[in-house]
C-alpha cells in the first residue's frame, strides 16, 4: 500500500527546530557543551502555589470529565485580569473564549474568517503559526515589512490600497516573536483607524504581554479606544506563568468574532482538563505577584545579552520587552549555515532568521531562557566564532 500526503502538506515543511536539535545532540555526543537559546520554552518553573493547586485538584475523582468549553471560573478570572491590569472591561460570557494554547487558537482562527484565496495581512519575519493557519484556511498571506526605518513596527502605510481593500485579517504580535518590537497606544490607534477604514479584523497576539521591562504594566490592544469594535486579542499562560506544557490560552474582544470562534471550536475539541483551567484562573488572579519576579529575571537577562552582542559588533533590534533578542550577525553566511556553524564551533544554539520568513536572512533569534551566567558564557563563546 502506498501512503501519500495531501497536496496541502507541501505547504508544511519539516520544523527547523527538529533538525537543529538533532544536529546539536550530535555535537553534544562529541563532547560539546551546549547553551540552548533556540526554543522559547520557559526555564523557570510555575509558581509553587500553581503546582500545588493543580496537584490537589488532579487527585479528585471528579476532575476527569469533559469540560467542553471554558469554565465560568476561568472566563471570569480572565475578565478580572483584564480589568485590573489593562483597564479593559470584558463580558466573560460573550467576550472570552478558551483555547488549547495560543498556537492551537492561532492556527485554527483563519478557518473561522477566511475563505480560500482571501488575504491575511501578517509580517515577514513573523511567528510560524500564522503562516500555518493561513495555509490551513487556503488563504493568502500579504507580508508587511518590519524594518529599522519604522522601528520594526509593521508599516501599514506600505500596504497597497488594493491589498488593504481585499484583506480579511491583520495579525500583529507585540512584543513580537521573533522581533520583540514593543507596543504603544499611539501605534495601536493607527491600527484601529486602518482596520475601520478597510473593514479588517485585527488579531493581536499578546503572548508576551507580561514581558515588559519599562513602564507600569502591559499594553493591551483592547485598551485602545475603538479596538474592541475591530479586533480581538490572544493571550497565553505558557510564557508569563510558565505553564507551557499545560496548554491553556484564551481569545478576548469583539463579541461577534468571539461567537464565531466559539462556534468553530465547539466542532474541534472537547475543552481542557478542569484542573488546568482552575489553576489558570488562580494564576490570573495572582498575576501581579507571579509576574513581578519573572520580569526581574528576564529584564536582567535581556540587558546582559543585548549588551554582549552589541559589544561583539552584532546589530541588535532595539527592544524593552519580550522573550527574545533579534540580531544581525556580522557574516556573509546565510542564516541557516550560520546557525549550524555556531553550534558546531561554540555549542550556542540559535534559530536561523529565515525560519520566520525570507526577510529574516542575515539574522538569528536568541531566546532568553538561560541564566545570566550562561548568557554571559554564550557571548564569550561567540567571540571565538570564526567569521
Amino acid at each position: 500500500m502506498k501512503i501519500e500526503a495531501s497536496k496541502k502538506m507541501s505547504l508544511f515543511e519539516p520544523s527547523v527546530f527538529t533538525s537543529l536539535k538533532v544536529f546539536a545532540k550530535e555535537q553534544q555526543a562529541k563532547g560539546m557543551e551546549l547553551i540552548d537559546l533556540s526554543l522559547g520554552s520557559p526555564d523557570l518553573p510555575p509558581h509553587e502555589m500553581l503546582r500545588n493547586h493543580m496537584s490537589e485538584l488532579s487527585k479528585q475523582a471528579t476532575s476527569y470529565g469533559y469540560t467542553l468549553t471554558g469554565s465560568k471560573e476561568f472566563k471570569e478570572a480572565v475578565a478580572r485580569y483584564y480589568q485590573r491590569c489593562n483597564q479593559v472591561e470584558l463580558n466573560p460570557e460573550t467576550e472570552v473564549v478558551l483555547t488549547i494554547g495560543s498556537q492551537e487558537g492561532l492556527v485554527h482562527l483563519p478557518l473561522a474568517f477566511c475563505d480560500p484565496g482571501d488575504i491575511v495581512l501578517t509580517t515577514n519575519p513573523g511567528y510560524i503559526a500564522y503562516a500555518a493557519g493561513i495555509n490551513v484556511a487556503g488563504a493568502q498571506s500579504y507580508f508587511i515589512p518590519l524594518d529599522t526605518e519604522n522601528g520594526y513596527l509593521p508599516n501599514l502605510q506600505a500596504i497597497p490600497e488594493e491589498i488593504a481593500k481585499k484583506a480579511k485579517l491583520l495579525i500583529l504580535n507585540m512584543p513580537g516573536n521573533p522581533v520583540p518590537m514593543s507596543p504603544s497606544i499611539e501605534y495601536f490607534t493607527e491600527v484601529v483607524a486602518f482596520a475601520k477604514k478597510y473593514n479588517i479584523l485585527v488579531v493581536h497576539d499578546a503572548a508576551y504581554s507580561e514581558f515588559y521591562f519599562t513602564g507600569d504594566g502591559p499594553i493591551s490592544f483592547l485598551a485602545t479606544p475603538g479596538a474592541k469594535e475591530v479586533g480581538i486579542e490572544v493571550n497565553s499562560l505558557s510564557k508569563s506563568f510558565s505553564l507551557a506544557g499545560a496548554r491553556v490560552a484564551y481569545m478576548v474582544g469583539n463579541q461577534e468574532a468571539i461567537t464565531i470562534i466559539d462556534q468553530l471550536k465547539s466542532n474541534l475539541d472537547f475543552g481542557i482538563f478542569a484542573p488546568i483551567q482552575a489553576t489558570a484562573a488562580l494564576a490570573l488572579d495572582h498575576a501581579e505577584e507571579i509576574t513581578a519576579s519573572l520580569r526581574t529575571t528576564f529584564a536582567e537577562r535581556h540587558k546582559v545579552l543585548m549588551k554582549g552582542l552589541i559589544e561583539l559588533g552584532w546589530e541588535v533590534a532595539p527592544s524593552n520587552g519580550g522573550m527574545f533578542v533579534w540580531a544581525k550577525y556580522p557574516s556573509e553566511l546565510d542564516s541557516v549555515s550560520f546557525a549550524y556553524k555556531a553550534i558546531e564551533e561554540t555549542g550556542v544554539v540559535m534559530v536561523p532568521g529565515t525560519t520566520f520568513g525570507s526577510e529574516g536572512e542575515g539574522y538569528v533569534r536568541l531566546a532568553l531562557v538561560q541564566s545570566v551566567e550562561l548568557l554571559e558564557e554564550a557571548v564569550e563563546r561567540l567571540k571565538t566564532l570564526a567569521l
